[in-house]
């Protein structure tokens, strides 16, 4: 009989998990494992969190999402804190076991784990949180188009979306150990209180993923304007809002593709529905920019190599951080994130170039507070993003904005600003 352990990572689904039904079809038994990496949990470089307290519990509550589908289908999940490499080596042990299968990531810490399982287990690894597998993938790797614009095209004319794989009806597991969830207290950081002024009181889990897309989608058909309201910047339906639970895993982009069809479908194709699909693009290709250009995405001179000299005055980032910078716009946008935890993405957009541009620090400790702060981190989205602000990725241009004027197209009425300053 063969037990395998079933590694959970930024994949909390049944549904749509490549690893999940990999690890079913050659394994008798199955140990679902999900293990709280130290080394995520102490600060950074520049001293800050690396994983802050809003995304810590929207973890949380996936995890509990996660444990209750679990054992609907007759199993349970280990929940660990350490070291991955010492705890699923000594997990395999305990269940006599070597063999662990997991969705594959394409940054260099995570891969470093990896590495390291390889050396004493027989660790599998499936491309779960991807729209287009590599497989599908019409030219190498390391020759993909720098710029988007050439990416998608290839892509969309060359390359299909797989169908996604329904949940599993039952899952066997021998007598697992049982361990509770933590809470945010556990990680040195005090409840809190959602801002009411968030534009969605986000939750975790596939469960909530699964209603937020009802919601965008069918309850309200706010998929049909998508390209006209997509730079909003006040309330929960200006955008899809997927990205948190995209981050987390706990829906898959192929999912949320699927979904797109039916409802061009059933309701209506028009240019902002496939402007989402172009929005999962844009996610992809930060992607394939990791796994081709490797730690360059995290370096000073980026996947350019722009010999660029980065300044950091800890004061000046200070005030940025704290939404004291005297720029209304920047600073009302830094407020929402450090009371929520959540961003617009032309709010992302305009502090990182005031960052860059105006402040002139250095981008990679902005893209450390998103890091910390952000609900919907995605670490190939986050530093594939900071690097085309900084004009060190795969802009072709160096990008300034003008964040007044884009305080006047997209906050005319200053209701945003008053929001979050007054």
């Amino acid at each position: 009989m063969q037990t395998s352990i079933l590694w959970f990572r930024t994949d909390l689904r049944l549904s749509d998990n490549l690893a999940l039904q990999a690890a079913l079809k050659d394994s008798d038994q199955i140990i679902p494992v999900y293990i709280f990496d130290e080394q995520w949990l102490g600060k950074d470089r520049w001293g800050f969190d690396r994983t802050g307290p809003y995304r810590i519990q929207f973890l949380l509550e996936s995890l509990k999402d996660l444990k209750v589908h679990l054992q609907e289908v007759g199993s349970d999940l280990i929940i660990k804190r350490g070291n991955p490499v010492v705890l699923l080596k000594s997990i395999g042990e305990q269940y006599g076991c070597k063999n662990i299968y997991a969705t594959k990531e394409y940054t260099s810490e995570e891969i470093a784990i990896e590495n390291k399982l390889f050396a004493d287990l027989n660790v599998h690894l499936f491309h779960s949180n991807l729209l287009i597998h590599p497989d599908d993938i019409k030219f190498e790797i390391q020759r993909m188009p720098e710029v988007f614009t050439a990416f998608r095209k290839k892509v969309e004319r060359y390359s299909e979306v797989r169908s996604p794989f329904k949940s599993p009806e039952s899952i066997s597991s021998p007598a697992l150990e049982k361990t509770d969830i933590p809470v945010l207290t556990d990680f040195g950081f005090e409840e809190y209180t959602p801002d009411k002024r968030a534009v969605l009181p986000f939750k975790g889990g596939s469960l909530e993923a699964c209603k937020r897309l009802d919601h965008y989608f069918w309850d309200t058909e706010k998929l049909s304007v998508y390209k006209e309201t997509r730079n909003g910047l006040i309330g929960a339906d200006y955008s899809s809002k997927f990205s948190p639970w995209l981050a987390h895993g706990c829906i898959s982009p192929r999912t949320i593709y699927e979904e797109i069809e039916r409802y061009e479908e059933e309701v209506e194709k028009n240019e902002s529905t496939y402007w989402l699909k172009f929005e999962l693009l844009w996610r992809e290709f930060f992607k394939y920019t990791a796994m081709r250009y490797g730690n360059k995405i995290f370096q000073a001179n980026g996947i350019k190599d722009k010999n660029k000299k980065w300044g950091y005055r800890p004061r000046t980032m200070e005030k940025w951080i704290d939404g004291e910078t005297g720029d209304d716009f920047v600073d009302a946008n830094m407020i929402e994130l450090k009371e929520t935890g959540f961003m617009s993405n032309r709010g992302r957009q305009n502090v990182a170039s005031y960052l860059v541009h105006q402040l002139n620090l250095d981008w990679r400790a902005g893209a450390a507070w998103f890091e910390s702060m952000l609900i919907d981190y995605d670490v190939t989205s986050n530093y594939g993003n900071w690097i085309y602000a900084a004009g060190v990725g795969n802009d072709p241009r160096d990008r300034i904005f003008n964040t007044q004027k884009q305080a006047g197209m997209y906050d005319k009425s200053r209701a945003y600003r008053k929001l979050w300053l007054d």
